[in-house]
């Protein structure tokens, strides 16, 4: 297999502490920007790609790693929470803001794509 995409995006929880849905945001902060004609182009099916997901969080066993693979679009996908991120404490309330980073990358078999 080869990498032919790789992208990166931020997302946070302000209010919820919640680590899954700060790494849903940086997914989807990942692969909302990007467009990939090759497929239509070169004819190549988007379920033969292969979607890895690393986040990186303070806490990554509080991830439902499954379900965020669940919800990608394309390919089949496989998630993996990493310590990274940041958790932000306001010293005045107590609250913390959860802050995730993720990296998106997308493998194909080279023999699938016809040049």
């Amino acid at each position: 297999m080869q990498r032919f995409i790789i992208e990166m995006g931020t997302g946070n929880d302000q209010y919820g502490q919640d680590y899954t849905k700060a790494a849903a945001r940086a997914i989807e902060d990942a692969i909302r920007h990007s467009s990939i004609p090759m497929f239509d182009t070169l004819g190549v099916d988007h379920a033969k790609m292969i979607v890895q997901v690393t986040v990186g969080v303070q806490k990554p066993d509080l991830v439902d790693c499954k379900s965020l693979a669940e919800n990608l679009p394309r390919g089949s996908a496989t998630v993996k929470a990493v310590l990274g991120g940041l958790d932000v404490t306001n010293p005045d309330s107590g609250n913390t803001v959860v802050v995730a980073s993720a990296a998106v990358e997308a493998f194909l078999d080279p023999k699938d794509v016809a040049l």
